[in-house]
């Protein structure tokens, strides 16, 4: 069965870093364009970083150069490392994997920046 399992995510101060990872299970990750969402209340939920299967890359302007998306094909598994962080950058963040008219998401890992 396909599922994506985020981890990663939990409380960091202004200023400071969190890795969050993207497991796949049931998909070769490599084939799928993958990307991280994050959505707060009342709000929707937007795209932060993709990586394409074709290794594309892609930031939403508000992260670029405080983010990086990269692939681990060997265990099937995508990262964030999130650098930088600020409280506007507090969210559930979501894994999203895209095939065609395929389509899974993760259940989201909580990320909260606080002093």
């Amino acid at each position: 069965q396909e599922r994506l399992a985020e981890s990663g995510g939990g409380l960091a101060q202004p200023g400071g870093s969190l890795r969050l990872s993207c497991a796949a299970s049931g998909i070769l990750a490599n084939f799928y364009d993958m990307a991280w969402y994050r959505q707060t209340p009342g709000k929707q939920r937007d795209m932060v970083a993709l990586i394409a299967s074709n290794g594309r890359i892609d930031y939403a302007d508000i992260v670029k150069g405080r983010f990086t998306i990269s692939r681990d094909n060997v265990k099937n598994t995508v990262h964030l490392q999130m650098n930088s962080l600020n409280p506007e950058d507090t969210a559930v963040y979501y894994c999203n994997a895209k095939y065609s008219h395929y389509e899974y998401w993760g259940q989201g890992t909580q990320v909260t920046v606080s002093s």
